[in-house]
């Protein structure tokens, strides 16, 4: 996920965690894991599954409020008990004994529904960063609404000793202000609905992409990471192995698919005289003019003077953070390659590598969503030698277009980096909160994955199924936030990545009985990937949430059918459906769409509960609503909500 260099610094600004939530550590020898705490919340209406660490063959006694029930602890010193399901009340106390060995008594635990928020930094994004954040801090207090913030952790295979992962708070202005904006005002919203107690759980990772929150068994029978999970076992085992597996496969990608290293721009034989200068600091996107809309792969290079002595010496390149991956080379020499939008790049040049007089840092950069480039601060860019001195790289950049994105296929990406790896998340952000009672998820993540939108199709699904299989719960909701309104706005139909990973989301969703779609299309914020109306986002998500419970009716508009008529197209929606065209006297945003992918907008008009686009060709094949980038939607539905952005087979 990109944004802004102001946005980047405040983003930059949440991972600075309260105390309570910023590491994982080791439990110390409870009876109960770590997930059972003062204030915790159990779901109600599912049986109620507690467990924990004792003496190998030791029993348990667990008592729940006027419950008790026994187990025995394996050989492994794990057990695992099983309360009846509960209505929802509270407080009760929580006790797990094992008699003339210790007890643990836990108090204030209520009884309710659970929810996990989870996702990139629009779910990360804090209620201190929202808008009328100061007003919504100040008014948070309420007893029955308990938060639990995982803390960051990245780990190439789950743990096998209990990790700790948080603490469960009641609502005050001092828990609020760095939990998920998005996933307390769903939840507040919920506590008003539905009376009860909510429990929280917000776990997310800003620029993550879907892969990395999947277990290693969901995602080994997706098929096709054969290769990543191969490097990220080995790197569990030894980090040198998985580090030299990956550095062959990034080469061959760069070396097969990209253009600047077919034509020698990581030698320093090749002449960049009339490359372009560029800043060493901020994306491309807001410093190279020509550059301000563009995803793909471009250059950096830099030629720096050394001494003799300098040049004998080994040394390390710090780079900063660059966007998003990248491959960079001294002298012609391949010295490290990364992906991580905000990972900083520090990589070690060996000694033979420099020489006395002219040397040449040469960086392609492959942006696939917005910003591009070495990003960080110019004065945090050096070369380090082993003596401790340094050369500043702070200037003197220059810089050229190798390819566009769409020109280049999917790069792979490191398994083991946080965020941009594959199962790591999963290992270390939801594995430890075990099977742990859920009534659903609302899930917020798609941005860093609209450059495979294809695949989000099939993995989207599989992560509702892992999740479901995690948690043990079949009936899990599944809320998904549809990817915000971000980047340029077009006076032409265009094809967009963010239109189809929005069509993505929307296709699965409909396939899942159990599932619910929170469309942003209208809240979002083109110059900005991180809108600030989180407020909005979860009151959507909790209408969602109440529809899937039969308490609301359905509210974003989607469309049932869409045939060809004597007079046009007619797009019909559900049967009494109150449409509203906001703004105009008539629906705008609707293009139709050739054989050829030539798509055009049309006209359209609204006739009670369907839209009938009049100006049709025999040649058209399909309807697309709000298919853009950024795009001005203005059919609404009923609560004030926008209709669902689609793409449609005209039947």
């Amino acid at each position: 996920m990109k944004l802004s260099v102001a946005a980047a610094a405040a983003l930059m600004m949440t991972s600075v965690w309260s105390a309570h939530a910023r590491a994982q550590t080791p439990v110390s020898a409870p009876l109960l894991d770590g997930m059972f705490q003062d204030h915790a919340v159990l779901q109600r209406g599912q049986p109620v599954a507690v467990w924990g660490q004792a003496t190998p063959g030791a029993t348990v006694s667990v008592t729940l409020g006027q419950t008790q029930v026994q187990t025995a602890a394996g050989t492994d010193g794990q057990w695992r008990a099983t309360l009846p399901a509960m209505v929802a009340g509270g407080p009760y106390v929580l006790t797990a004994e094992v008699a003339g060995a210790g007890r643990q008594t836990v108090s204030d635990v209520m009884v309710g529904d659970v929810w996990l928020c989870s996702g990139q930094s629009n779910m990360e994004f804090a209620v201190r960063q929202a808008t009328n954040a100061e007003s919504e801090i100040g008014n948070a207090n309420d007893d029955n609404l308990r938060l639990f913030l995982v803390g960051r952790s990245s780990r190439p295979a789950p743990s096998t000793i209990p990790q700790q992962v948080g603490h469960w708070r009641t609502t005050s202005p001092e828990s609020v202000r760095d939990f998920s904006a998005a996933c307390y005002f769903m939840g507040r919203d919920l506590r008003r609905s539905e009376n009860v107690p909510i429990g929280l759980i917000a776990a997310s990772w800003g620029g993550s992409i879907i892969e990395d929150w999947l277990s290693r068994d969901a995602v080994v029978r997706l098929g096709g990471h054969e290769e990543a999970l191969d490097a990220l076992d080995a790197y569990a085992r030894d980090p040198s192995e998985g580090d030299a597996i990956w550095r062959r496969v990034t080469q061959s990608w760069w070396s097969a698919n990209d253009p600047g290293t077919g034509q020698g721009w990581n030698l320093p034989q090749t002449r960049d005289d009339d490359w372009a200068p560029i800043a060493a600091e901020g994306f491309w996107e807001s410093t190279v003019p020509g550059l301000a809309t563009f995803d793909g792969i471009v250059w950096l290079r830099r030629d720096i003077q050394l001494t003799a002595a300098q040049a004998r010496q080994a040394a390390i390149l710090e780079l900063g953070p660059v966007d998003d991956a990248d491959v960079t080379w001294i002298n012609g020499q391949y010295v490290g390659g990364q992906q991580g939008w905000d990972t900083p790049r520090t990589y070690a040049v060996p000694a033979g590598t420099l020489k006395a007089g002219r040397n040449l840092i040469a960086i392609g950069v492959l942006d696939t969503n917005g910003g591009g480039g070495a990003w960080g601060p110019a004065a945090n860019k050096r070369l380090v030698f082993a003596d401790g001195s340094s050369v500043s790289l702070s200037s003197g950049w220059r810089h050229r277009v190798a390819a566009p994105l769409g020109d280049v296929p999917n790069p792979p990406r490191t398994p083991w980096i946080g965020g941009s790896g594959t199962t790591t998340l999963y290992n270390g952000m939801i594995a430890p909160l075990g099977a742990y009672g859920l009534k659903g998820m609302a899930w917020y993540q798609g941005e860093s994955n609209v450059g495979d939108y294809v695949g989000y199709r099939r993995l989207l699904p599989a992560l509702f199924a892992d999740w479901r299989a995690r948690f043990e719960s079949p009936e899990m909701r599944m809320l998904v936030v549809q990817l915000a309104n971000f980047g340029p706005m077009s006076g032409q139909p265009t094809n967009s990545y963010w239109a189809a990973l929005r069509e993505s989301q929307r296709t699965v969703v409909n396939a899942d009985p159990l599932a619910g779609l929170a469309v942003a299309i209208d809240i979002g914020d083109r110059y900005d990937i991180h809108p600030t109306n989180k407020l909005e986002v979860g009151r959507r998500l909790a209408l969602e949430a109440r529809r899937l419970d039969g308490t609301v009716q359905p509210v974003s508009p989607q469309p049932i059918s869409v045939e060809r008529g004597a007079d046009g197209v007619h797009v019909r929606y559900a049967p009494g459906t109150a449409l509203t065209a906001l703004g105009f006297n008539r629906p705008i945003g609707f293009e139709l769409c050739g054989g050829d992918d030539a798509c055009r907008f049309v006209d359209a008009t609204l006739d009670g509960d369907q839209v009938v686009l009049p100006s049709a060709l025999p040649t058209d094949v399909k309807v697309r609503l709000c298919w853009a980038d950024s795009s001005i939607c203005n059919l609404y539905g009923p609560a004030g909500l926008p209709a669902v952005p689609f793409e449609a087979v005209i039947r």
